[in-house]
């Protein structure tokens, strides 16, 4: 096991690691804590109560965060005719059609988003094999495959974040920058948490949310406790 810098270890020390912290206390917590020499990600973690072997208990979709994610998002779009031009006046990085997929497939993946119209899928399935494992492959769950450029381009724009359980049903979702106020992290903190609590599968018995923690790019995970929402 790799050992922890010296800095990791005072931040553990400050961590009770039998205590669920109120949101807003792990949040300044997790602040305090920060010792990146950038603006780290802040994310929050949920551990779910779900069987991701059925498929009606995977989880996946997309929320707009009300105070963005303070990152800069890359956007491309593959569409044709009118649609491209809706692309580029919405403030599209890049759009196009074959051209773009060639540019892709010959390695390009310098973009954070890919949005593609319905009609262009054919063309973008050809990218399933490099798309996919980065997450970046169109998908209609997250509203990246759409007619509604300009709502989709706008959207990932504003701070869109994708979400979607891994195999052991955690979900894993930024929530912006340690140099963000506290209050704007705890108010996307509490949009993703009502986001996937409506999400909850019908066929989910007991308790849906196991445990939800709070991090960021290097310091220790800070339970949350659930009560505090």
């Amino acid at each position: 096991m790799a050992k922890k810098s010296k800095q990791y270890q005072d931040a553990v020390k400050l961590v009770d690691r039998d205590k669920a912290y109120d949101v807003t206390e792990a949040v300044d917590l997790v602040k305090k804590m920060d010792f990146a020499k950038f603006d780290a990600t802040v994310e929050v973690a949920f551990k779910l109560n779900v069987d991701t072997k059925q498929a009606d208990q995977q989880l996946r979709g997309a929320v707009v965060l009300p105070n963005g994610t303070g990152k800069d998002q890359t956007v491309i779009v593959f569409a044709k005719g009118d649609k491209a031009k809706e692309a580029e006046a919405a403030g599209a990085d890049v759009v196009g059609e074959a051209d773009l997929v060639s540019r892709i497939q010959d390695g390009w993946l310098d973009f954070d988003v890919a949005i593609a119209t319905p009609d262009m899928m054919a063309q973008v399935g050809r990218l399933g094999r490099v798309l996919g494992p980065k997450g970046l492959m169109p998908n209609p769950k997250t509203g990246t495959v759409t007619m509604d450029v300009t709502k989709a381009v706008s959207d990932s724009k504003a701070g869109k974040v994708t979400y979607r359980t891994d195999r052991d049903g955690n979900v894993h979702v930024p929530v912006g920058k340690v140099s963000f106020d506290t209050d704007k992290l705890v108010g996307n903190f509490k949009t993703i948490e009502d986001v996937i609590v409506k999400a909850r599968p019908a066929s989910v018995r007991g308790t849906f949310i196991q445990n939800l923690v709070v991090t960021s790019t290097f310091t220790p995970a800070v339970r949350v406790d659930l009560a505090s929402f």
